[in-house]
């Protein structure tokens, strides 16, 4: 008997009983769909935790002022970071870094809806939006025209915005008080990922020009200071250089924190890669249940077909060909279960496409060739047994077998 014979054979013993032959096959159905679910949906949510992260600025640092020794007052307003500092980094730094800013903040007072509210004013320049990720929603952002010439201009949170004006396209051009002067407001922003006030801006925000609110700030005090590293693999090496010349332009002991967003980033992708393996396991523990269901059946299938096991021999078939029969029983469960399995596994990412706008959900191709070939592999190792007791029955025995 070749395979072909065999597989002919296992598609009418298997048609015999389709209920039974369904109700088998659905469990590595179920087994091999949910193994590239599992994949489907950690891939999607580390991608999504990364866009994140990646989101609140690229290759991003930021350093603030820490502690310092015990000294005057003087000399801790001393240590704070200044323009000074910021245009440093720019100049030591300007070939391996895309921008570098910094922001002064302090609150002020305004009526809204008339009620008299405290709100966020943070001062920064015109490289603030790109380094920070900012989306201008309406208007323009900061020119360096802003900066330099002191213009008394401002630009406001959506939510801001539509608080105070009723949407974010009536903003711009209107006249918002600050520090009791009037400012023109020339356009609304938010975060490209909002980061729900654990950042330096709050959901109802002022910006205006650094220079500006240097004149409503008793001490010049930068924080934080940000830089945006133009390659990924020069952001540690980077912020070891800002942490170096930070405490070079000040006196001895003061201390600076300097962060980047690369362990934040690592940690995450670590976590995700664990989360996944221990879902494929337990992905995997469905497979082997499939396969020990697998397993039970065909030994019950020996069991009631022994007689037609005795007549096989009788007529001449080897115990080789009676273990091939029905290892390729086994074998086209599984590999059948498994195929439907990636049909309805990669069907139902696919399908969210069509319901949910802008959602990119990535199917690997590895899950899928991991779970067709465990599938497989499921059916043959489970089906040795059954197959393995079929071959050794004695035909005498089984021809007597009732």
């Amino acid at each position: 008997m070749h395979v072909g014979e065999a597989m002919s054979f296992s598609v009418q013993a298997l048609r015999q009983n389709p209920v039974r032959s369904f109700l088998t096959g659905l469990g590595m159905v179920i087994g091999t769909a949910s193994v590239i679910l599992v994949v489907t949906i950690s891939l999607t949510n580390q991608n999504y935790i990364l866009e994140q992260i990646e989101g609140v600025g690229s290759n991003m640092i930021f350093a603030s002022y820490e502690i310092g020794t015990q000294s005057s007052t003087a000399e801790v307003n001393a240590d704070f970071i200044k323009i000074a500092d910021v245009q440093a980094v720019r100049q030591r730094l300007a070939d391996r870094i895309v921008a570098a800013t910094g922001i002064e903040s302090n609150y002020d007072s305004t009526f809204i809806n008339g009620k008299e509210e405290r709100i966020l004013v943070i001062g920064s320049d015109e490289y603030y939006k790109p380094v920070r990720n900012l989306v201008v929603l309406s208007g323009r952002f900061l020119d360096a025209s802003d900066v330099d010439l002191r213009q008394k201009v401002a630009l406001m949170t959506d939510k801001l915005a539509k608080r105070l004006y009723g949407s974010v396209g009536a903003a711009p051009g209107q006249s918002i008080k600050v520090h009791g002067l009037q400012f023109t407001v020339i356009g609304t922003f938010k975060e490209k990922v909002e980061s729900f006030g654990q950042s330096e801006l709050n959901a109802e925000t002022l910006l205006i020009p650094i220079t500006v609110q240097q004149y409503f700030t008793r001490v010049e005090r930068i924080d934080p200071l940000y830089v945006q590293v133009r390659q990924p693999q020069q952001v540690e090496a980077v912020t070891e250089e800002v942490k170096e010349l930070l405490e070079s332009r000040h006196r001895a002991g003061a201390s600076y924190k300097v962060e980047n967003l690369t362990g934040i980033l690592n940690a995450a992708k670590s976590i995700s890669e664990v989360l996944t393996l221990v879902l494929i396991l337990v992905s995997a523990i469905a497979l082997v249940i499939s396969g020990i269901g697998i397993m039970n059946i065909m030994l019950v299938t020996v069991t009631e077909r022994t007689r037609e096991i005795g007549v096989r021999m009788a007529v001449g078939a080897s115990r080789r060909e009676i273990l091939l029969q029905f290892l390729t029983e086994a074998v086209m469960i599984s590999i059948a279960g498994g195929t439907f399995g990636i049909v309805a596994g990669v069907a139902l990412p696919l399908s969210v496409q069509f319901f949910v706008d802008n959602v990119r959900i990535p199917i690997s191709p590895w899950s899928i060739g991991i779970a067709f070939t465990v599938s497989s592999l499921v059916g043959l190792v489970f089906g040795i047994l059954p197959a393995s007791r079929a071959s050794k029955l004695n035909p005498t025995e089984a021809l007597r077998y009732e």
